[in-house]
């Protein structure tokens, strides 16, 4: 049998399981051992063995929870609440104002948890209601949310980028700073959208009344300093880093324990926040570990095969197709998986094939982190199955249908389309920081 043959009965085995409903990590580590053992006799359990003892030793491996930890303490105990009133008083006077806010308090949600379903949690409890009952349109509100807490994933320190570090061996710092512009470039696009929509309809999102809007000056300050918080709490964990004081495990503890500290000092690190922080960190930590460990795996064998150059071949001399059609056939792939897979599944699942694909493709494999981390959030918002919508319907109130969440993420989705494209005809976009900073 042909390694195409072999390789291309390895990727369908694993998606049929994944579509009968076993778990990823079960799919993935299955495929992969049952084949070492077909190909190689019992000496092939060693392969993906080898491979996962490999990953036991990665120390930057201790970050996943550090950073997992700090998002849910900054969570669980309500600072994400004063970052709302402070937008809701200094964005309240100008049209969208709210919802400009709502895609602001997102950045910084991003900026101190990484995942974007805490994102959309604290989006659908805080924001929503309190957008809606000052007479936003539901279907605006409902695709902004979706679309600020996509972020998540992209502006550091993203979880996913970690994930993406550790499978395709890129150093960490390089990939975060690689998220910073292209998600502040969203975030700013997401920004542009909305004020001119509610310049064009002011119905869409009414300004504040005035009652509301009149809060003293010295009170307008002090909810200001709840946005220096969560900034306060990145710059002291990435500033050593960058500037190489730290190392990236090193950095991560500073997060975690700054974020600790944050909430004793503000008086809500209850006994209750504490337990539900540590039990949501152990299992989010534990459900990651278990589904690299079966990815690396399965990696050792594909990549033992020798399949990777076997369809890289098949790609580009045999079909003929260039380097960039490939690329897109990728992306195009990865939106179709994001209707029924979440963000670490799709990456586990292609990353055995794809990152050693686009490495001998030609490409930057930094650059590649970052295409895969839109076309990821674009996967999480596009029917009929995206990850986001059903976490937006299970979420959202009574009045909010499931087609008015299909119908609101449309302009996003096309604006996330545009700044994937953006990156892909502007690399720069990407590389640029982190050539900068590391003196590339």
């Amino acid at each position: 049998m042909s390694y195409e043959m072999i390789a291309l009965l390895m990727f369908s085995s694993m998606m049929l399981m994944l579509l009968t409903g076993q778990r990823v990590f079960g799919a993935i580590g299955f495929v992969g051992a049952f084949a070492g053992v077909m190909l190689w006799g019992v000496g092939g359990v060693d392969v993906p063995f080898s491979a996962a003892m490999k990953l036991m030793k990665w120390y930057p491996l201790l970050t996943l929870p550090m950073f997992i930890f700090m998002g849910y303490v900054l969570s669980e105990s309500r600072i994400a609440d004063d970052l709302y009133k402070m937008f809701h008083v200094w964005m309240g006077p100008v049209r969208g104002g709210l919802a400009i806010g709502t895609i602001g308090l997102m950045v910084l949600i991003s900026a101190m948890n990484g995942l974007s379903v805490a994102g959309m949690a604290i989006g659908a409890t805080i924001a929503l209601p309190e957008l809606l009952r000052r007479g936003y349109d539901k279907i605006m509100v409902t695709g902004v949310i979706q679309a600020g807490s996509s972020l998540g994933i992209l502006v550091p320190p993203s979880v996913v980028l970690v994930l993406y570090a550790m499978i395709a061996r890129q150093p960490v710092g390089q990939l975060w700073l690689a998220g910073v512009v292209p998600g502040l470039m969203m975030a700013g696009m997401f920004i542009l959208y909305i004020y001119i929509r509610c310049r064009i309809q002011p119905h869409l999102g009414p300004v504040l009344p005035p009652e509301e809007r009149n809060v003293p000056m010295a009170e307008k300050l002090r909810l200001l300093r709840a946005g220096v918080l969560p900034l306060a709490i990145f710059a002291a964990m990435m500033v050593p880093f960058v500037n190489g004081w730290t190392s990236l495990v090193e950095s991560s503890a500073i997060g975690a324990m700054t974020a600790f500290l944050a909430a004793i000092l503000k008086r809500r690190m209850t006994r209750e926040v504490f337990e539900n922080s540590v039990r949501n960190t152990l299992a989010i930590s534990c459900m990651f570990m278990w589904i690299i460990l079966a990815a690396m795996g399965f990696g050792a064998i594909f990549d033992g095969l020798g399949a990777v150059r076997a369809i890289d071949s098949l790609f580009t001399e045999q079909m003929g197709l260039s380097p960039w059609m490939i690329l897109i056939l990728m992306q195009l792939s990865f939106i179709i998986m994001g209707t029924f897979l979440d963000d670490t599944a799709m990456l586990v699942i292609v990353a055995p094939l794809y990152v050693p694909l686009v490495g001998e493709l030609g490409f930057d494999l930094i650059w590649y982190g970052v295409l895969y981390t839109i076309t990821t959030q674009i996967a999480y918002m596009t029917p009929p199955f995206g990850y986001n919508l059903f976490l937006m319907r299970a979420m959202a109130p009574p009045e909010i249908r499931l087609k008015d969440i299909y119908i609101s993420i449309i302009p996003f989705v096309l604006i996330m389309v545009m700044a994937l494209a953006l990156v892909m005809m502007v690399p720069e976009i990407a590389t640029w920081l982190p050539d900068t900073v590391y003196g590339k």
